[in-house]
């Protein structure tokens, strides 16, 4: 066996001088290489991770992403479900524009009959609250005195025919003498003025016979037109004298409606103009007229003028008297879509509304015409079509271009392109 070699020789000498160095030198060794070597494993384990992380995102089954990633994707993706009283249907009809009115109805005709002589009243044939028509009989005077004024008035007219008859007798005789020079000519003309006066006589005894006539005719009170008796005057027995009223008769079938309307508003209103109204007792009926004339002059005490609106009551609902309340249509447009005002919003000064469109809100710009803010209603003369839908609430989180959804039963809007594709 050979010894060791001058190179292991060397290599044990190192060796205990490795094992007799002091060791307080040891613990700075090793501090020195642990740092380097734990920032490396940590480095490796982060790198690891990573790369089993896009592994499983990029796999298809794997398990979902981190949360903060999920949750950015469900914001985008976010569906607003909105109520019925979120949205309205645009509906297409006229709108109008009233002015409000109020006012008493009164008849169009009415009549109040007074007495022409004087009498005691023998007999009424009607009361209050019938209906009578024109030459209907509705008292009776006595008529004793009157037939026995129209046969003495008779009589002279009898008397005067009879001086006539006797005056032209003497005229022809006259002539006849006159023209033989028996007479003068002055006698002869005293015969005519005797005839000419008896003639005027006659014409005084008929006309007085007339009056004996007429008198006896209005003996006899006869409605003068067709109506409803209002109110009776007198009774049976009473005593009439000239200009006494009778009767009182008033005209249902055509109303006057008699309503105060401001001067300032005045040029609104145009005869021809539809009115609508309602009056107490009738609250679930709503009536018709038109505006007939139009006062020229204010009322005393009130800046406000006379509006005379005529209304038909063929039925007879209406009575005269009653108060009326309602309005005036004085601009009406045609048949076009409206919109509630609650649904416009103002996007740098142009009116727009939150149309609803495949799901998604559009802010669609409208041309707005006649409004109603009684209604609170618009026309829209462009930019919308019948049966779209918008959304009529203040919602600050659902802007153009969010995703919605609409409730049950609500019809979604084919967009206008599409519609005029199906048209086609």
């Amino acid at each position: 066996m050979r010894g060791p070699s001058s190179a292991d020789k060397h290599s044990q000498k190192n060796d205990m001088k490795i094992e007799t160095l002091p060791l307080a030198s040891t613990p700075t060794v090793r501090k020195s290489w642990r740092k380097p070597v734990a920032v490396l494993i940590v480095l490796g384990l982060a790198a690891g991770g990573w790369t089993v992380m896009r592994g499983n995102q990029s796999a298809p089954g794997t398990a979902p992403p981190p949360a903060q990633a999920q949750g950015k994707k469900e914001t985008k993706q976010e569906v607003f479900e909105l109520a019925s009283g979120d949205i309205a249907a645009i509906d297409a009809r006229s709108l109008a524009v009233s002015l409000p009115l109020s006012g008493s109805l009164a008849p169009l005709s009415s009549a109040t009959i007074k007495s022409k002589i004087s009498g005691v009243v023998e007999a009424t044939t009607v009361q209050e609250g019938m209906a009578v028509s024109a030459g209907q009989v509705l008292a009776r005077i006595d008529q004793a005195d009157l037939r026995a004024r129209l046969q003495q008035q008779q009589a002279m007219l009898d008397e005067a025919q009879a001086k006539l008859s006797m005056a032209t007798k003497n005229e022809a005789n006259s002539q006849a003498l006159l023209s033989q020079k028996y007479i003068s000519q002055n006698a002869f003309d005293s015969t005519q003025n005797t005839v000419a006066l008896a003639r005027a006589n006659v014409k005084s005894a008929a006309a007085m016979v007339e009056i004996a006539r007429i008198a006896l005719n209005d003996g006899v009170i006869k409605a003068p037109i067709s109506g409803i008796v209002s109110k009776r005057h007198v009774q049976a027995g009473e005593k009439l004298a000239p200009d006494m009223p009778v009767y009182s008769i008033v005209n249902l079938s055509e109303l006057t409606l008699e309503a105060q309307v401001p001067a300032s508003e005045i040029p609104r209103v145009k005869v021809g103009q539809d009115v609508r109204f309602k009056v107490d007792g009738f609250q679930k009926r709503e009536f018709e007229g038109k505006v007939a004339r139009i006062n020229p002059a204010t009322e005393a005490g009130s800046r406000a003028m006379l509006v005379y609106i005529a209304v038909r009551n063929d039925d007879g609902a209406l009575r005269a008297g009653m108060f009326a309340k309602g309005s005036i249509v004085t601009a009406r447009s045609a048949v076009a879509p409206i919109v509630p005002m609650t649904a416009l919003r103002d996007d740098q000064g142009k009116q727009v509304v939150y149309k609803i469109e495949n799901g998604k809100v559009v802010a669609q710009p409208v041309t707005l015409g006649l409004r109603n803010d009684d209604e609170g209603y618009v026309e829209v003369t462009d930019g919308l079509d019948k049966g779209a839908n918008v959304i009529v609430s203040k919602l600050n989180a659902v802007k153009p271009g969010a995703q919605v959804k609409l409730p049950a039963g609500a019809t979604p809007a084919v967009p206008a392109k599409s519609a005029m594709l199906a048209k086609g």
